[in-house]
């Protein structure tokens, strides 16, 4: 069983590394005009590894305790970078959960990335420690806890921008 558990973990954290990348670029200018729409393309890949730690059964820690790993890295200067980057459609709204939450709250996209990286490079963190069981643990529990709605809400608001941008066109003037 710990084979198929590393193996998922291998995955998953190529998947948290391939995003924090990805979107460290972006952040940092990279992507020219198509800077939102490969802000999707990143968060809609790391949605993947989200879903296959939702249709993974539970890990559970021995005696069920996170070992500690140390201060998290400030990602407060990626989010600024985000921030300035997304300007005037930063800021959006959303219902946080359809299924308690109905009302509509204030959210930005720079925040919401911003956590989703803290929570997987907590989990990475573990992972380059050689313990792949705590960063599978970490990321599927941050994964129901916090990164996944924050990537979800995030997926739908840049889906949304890009829509927007591609469909929200003035129509051109046929010459007579």
């Amino acid at each position: 069983m710990y084979d198929e558990w590393k193996a998922l973990a291998d995955r998953v954290a190529g998947h948290a590394q391939n995003f924090l990348d990805g979107l460290t670029r972006l952040a940092n200018g990279e992507g020219g005009d198509a800077f939102l729409p490969l802000l999707l393309v990143e968060v809609s890949q790391l949605s993947l590894a989200g879903a296959q730690l939702a249709a993974t059964e539970d890990v559970i820690l021995p005696g069920n305790f996170e070992p500690p790993i140390g201060p998290d890295p400030d990602i407060d200067p990626l989010r600024t970078a985000l921030a300035a980057r997304l300007g005037p459609v930063d800021d959006y709204v959303e219902v946080f959960d359809p299924y308690k939450d109905t009302k509509v709250t204030p959210y930005r996209l720079s925040d919401d990335l911003a956590a989703v990286a803290a929570d997987l490079a907590h989990g990475l963190r573990h992972y380059r420690a050689g313990r792949p069981m705590e960063a599978l643990w970490w990321l599927q529990y941050s994964y129901f806890n916090s990164w996944g709605n924050h990537a979800g809400a995030a997926l739908r608001a840049l889906q949304a921008i890009v829509a927007h941008t591609r469909l929200d066109v003035e129509e051109e003037k046929t010459p007579v």
